[in-house]
């Protein structure tokens, strides 16, 4: 049987999601990557790409059939895969709603459950729940987005008691402003000033703690912590937030 550890990853091809593979690939690690879009020629060799929609339970099913067949056991799942709609409360729609939800959180409940039994199989995995600083402190015309980000956290905390006696750990990272294709989707809602993208995201820098924008391997790096049972063994439902120092200041200041 093969010992090297094996990881599934959604959101495979968006920005902390390539990032992610790359570092686990890195590391040793057999990953299994799932997108709506293709990755591209460069995805890990041993690996198995899954081009599929997580936000449809058919293709939720198919995917773990896949995974199923390519491994026995899952050492870590890291549920990354999101959708973001930037727009008033009062404008979104019930079906860009449900759209969010489905993405964003009922997902993460339909992965976990089919995951379960691959990674009971391990006898000690993770559960690693890509959720947002928009979980704990939001803005305005991203409401469908923060409250499935909310849910989550709420999710993983469910998640980190019911699966602790099959020694599975379960925790959530909050990025801040990290630079990814959402990020500067979503820079668009006007929120920040700026005629171009360049002065968006120097706005937005200024207002972290640390004066920049993150990097998606930054994420990466902290989700890998979460995922090996060595460096987090004793963590299971917190929430850690990687935000450079943005939630730490007052918004009054």
């Amino acid at each position: 049987m093969n010992k090297s550890k094996t990881v599934l990853v959604t959101g495979a091809a968006g920005g902390i999601g390539r990032a992610t593979v790359n570092l686990f690939a890195e590391k040793g690690w057999r990953v299994i990557g799932v997108d709506r879009n293709e990755f591209g020629a460069d995805f890990p060799q041993n690996g198995l790409f899954i081009r599929s929609d997580i936000s449809r339970p058919e293709d939720m099913h198919a995917i773990f059939e896949q995974a199923h067949g390519f491994t026995d056991t899952l050492d870590a799942l890291v549920n990354n895969a999101a959708t973001q709609i930037a727009k008033p409360l009062i404008e979104t729609t019930v079906e860009e709603w449900d759209g969010v939800m489905a993405s964003n959180l009922r997902s993460v409940f339909l992965s976990v459950k089919l995951a379960h039994p691959l990674l009971k199989a391990r006898g000690g995995a993770a559960v690693v729940n890509v959720s947002s600083v928009h979980a704990i402190q939001t803005s305005a015309n991203i409401a469908a987005y923060a409250a499935s980000k909310g849910g989550l956290l709420a999710l993983t905390r469910a998640i980190a008691i019911e699966l602790a006696p099959d020694n599975i750990r379960a925790n959530a990272v909050l990025p801040g402003a990290v630079d990814t294709p959402m990020l500067r989707a979503g820079l668009g809602r006007g929120h920040l000033g700026g005629d171009n993208m360049q002065d968006r995201l120097d706005n937005l820098a200024r207002k972290t703690v640390n004066g920049r924008v993150g990097t998606p391997a930054e994420i990466a790096h902290a989700i890998y912590f979460l995922a090996d049972n060595e460096q987090s063994s004793f963590m299971t439902g917190q929430a850690l937030v990687i935000d450079g120092g943005a939630t730490a200041r007052l918004s009054t200041e």
